[in-house]
């Protein structure tokens, strides 16, 4: 299990900008890996997802996985992180 928070998602996926933008506002650190660049990272993002590329996939400590949250999903989330 990582010790950090790591978001998997692409360079052109709206949803991933705006995670990114919740966690620069909370002051969250965290792993990007860019899927479009990482085919081991596109493997996995298809293994958690059963086969579906879908971003941002972000991977917590805790095991805990949001799959293209809310943005009002991952403040929850990361209020509790």
């Amino acid at each position: 299990m990582a010790d950090e928070i790591i978001m998997y998602g692409t360079t052109w996926c709206p949803d991933c900008v705006r995670a990114k933008s919740v966690f620069k506002q909370l002051g969250v650190t965290y792993k990007w890996v860019d899927i479009a660049a990482d085919a081991g990272a596109a493997a996995e993002v298809e293994r958690i997802n059963k086969g579906f590329k879908s971003v941002p996939t972000i991977i917590f400590p805790d095991g805990a996985v949001l799959v293209e949250p809310s943005r009002a999903e991952l403040e929850k989330k990361l209020s509790r992180a």
